[in-house]
């Protein structure tokens, strides 16, 4: 037998026969206009699925009967501006970045391809505009490890630093503590005198001893006056600027056991035109010698 269809006393619409708590669900429809919408919607989509690449296959995938792809439409799209570079990147190819700081024109272009670059590839170490963050140097003041000029900070990010190659920037500071080449007071009085050099001591006797230990196991490197040696790496000590931390503590935690940094070879990654408008981009913002 048909089951006996019940309506609601007050709307006079039918219910579903749920009941709870005395609340009896409606058997309310959807509005026609909202089934069509969603009927219009399946139909758009297996049209959609038919005209373009969608279903995977074992060995593909279908391509759809249009034949889109965007990504050569992508290298399409792309052609266009790149060949009108190409002029520009050949004058790159060719100039070294002494030329490149010298034509207005071309120095402009590198400026925006080398920002760019930087953006993508060394920003997330160095910060958006050189500002550098944690162990990472500034690259928009003048204090420079392995030198400041054009040519120096090309041949940086060209082969990069202790990550093993051959042609890479190399220096090591010895573990003086680790190693027991100085030990504990020693360490404590070098690092007090490595305070004096930006007047910052607090402790004369101790600065006064750690002096000829700083000259004889610090000036080789650091300069006698601790103004750093960028041919061999090593930062000078007699300014503002640390990188692993300026308090007594930090420095004596570099000498006992000092921290180095690693910078990849972009040479690997980058094409030259693009290592030459980095060098560029970098000398640029402010710091450059």
């Amino acid at each position: 037998m048909p089951t006996k269809v019940e309506k609601d006393a007050v709307t006079g619409r039918e219910t579903t026969g749920h009941e709870w708590d005395g609340i009896k669900e409606l058997n309310t429809p959807l509005p026609r206009w909202w089934l069509y919408v969603m009927y219009a919607t399946i139909v758009w989509a297996v049209i959609w699925w038919i005209l373009y690449p969608s279903w995977p296959g074992i060995t593909g995938y279908f391509g759809g009967l249009i034949g889109s792809n965007q990504r050569i439409e992508l290298e399409q799209r792309m052609a266009v501006p790149l060949a009108g570079q190409a002029l520009f990147v050949e004058r790159l190819a060719a100039a070294s970045p002494a030329d490149i700081s010298q034509d207005p024109e071309l120095l402009s272009f590198a400026l925006v391809g080398g920002g760019a670059a930087f953006a993508d590839n060394c920003a997330p170490c160095h910060g958006l505009g050189g500002a550098g963050q944690g162990y990472y140097p500034s690259l928009a003041d003048d204090a420079w490890i392995w030198g400041g000029t054009l040519d120096e900070i090309h041949a940086t990010i060209e082969y990069g630093i202790r990550n093993g190659r051959d042609d890479a920037r190399f220096n090591v500071m010895p573990a003086y503590g680790v190693d027991q080449m100085l030990d504990r007071q020693q360490i404590a009085d070098v690092a007090e005198y490595v305070l004096s050099l930006s007047e910052r001591s607090e402790d004369a006797a101790a600065s006064e001893r750690g002096a000829p230990i700083f000259a004889e196991q610090c000036a080789a490197c650091h300069g006698e006056s601790g103004e750093g040696v960028t041919e061999l790496g090593a930062p000078a000590l007699n300014d503002q600027i640390w990188l692993y931390g300026s308090t007594k503590e930090e420095i004596v935690q570099q000498i006992h056991r000092p921290r180095h940094g690693v910078m990849p070879a972009w040479v690997d990654r980058l094409d030259p035109e693009t290592i030459k408008a980095l060098a560029v981009y970098v000398h640029s913002l402010g710091g450059g010698q």
